[in-house]
């Protein structure tokens, strides 16, 4: 009997409504890329965007009807993380719970294996 393992990354339920709104508003699929790119203030940095399309080498992760997305090289990087939707005084953003990064800034954008 085949088993199915659980995705590395996740979205939660906050974030997924979050994405199913903007998509709705632009008229674009529920679908979340999370990439990570060299730079800000602590080496790596966390890039957000919503995708049209899943690309064959990307793993995914679904939350109802919405779908996060990272592509193989960036999974290495955020492998075990949660990417939430917060809201504060200080306004409201994406938030990605790594448990790989060592270190990261103030903003929460940037972090450091």
């Amino acid at each position: 009997m085949a088993t199915i393992a659980p995705a590395p990354v996740s979205l939660t339920p906050s974030a997924a409504a979050r994405v199913a709104a903007i998509a709705e508003r632009q008229g674009k699929p529920a679908i979340l890329r999370l990439a990570v790119d060299g730079g800000g203030c602590s080496g790596f940095q966390y890039k957000f965007e919503l995708a049209d399309t899943v690309a064959d080498d990307d793993v995914v992760a679904e939350t109802g009807a919405v779908r996060l997305v990272v592509d193989s090289i960036s999974l290495d990087l955020v492998r075990g993380c949660a990417v939430d939707y917060v809201g504060s005084l200080g306004g409201a953003a994406f938030r990605v719970e790594n448990p790989n990064a060592a270190s990261g800034c103030g903003c929460g954008s940037s972090f450091s294996v």
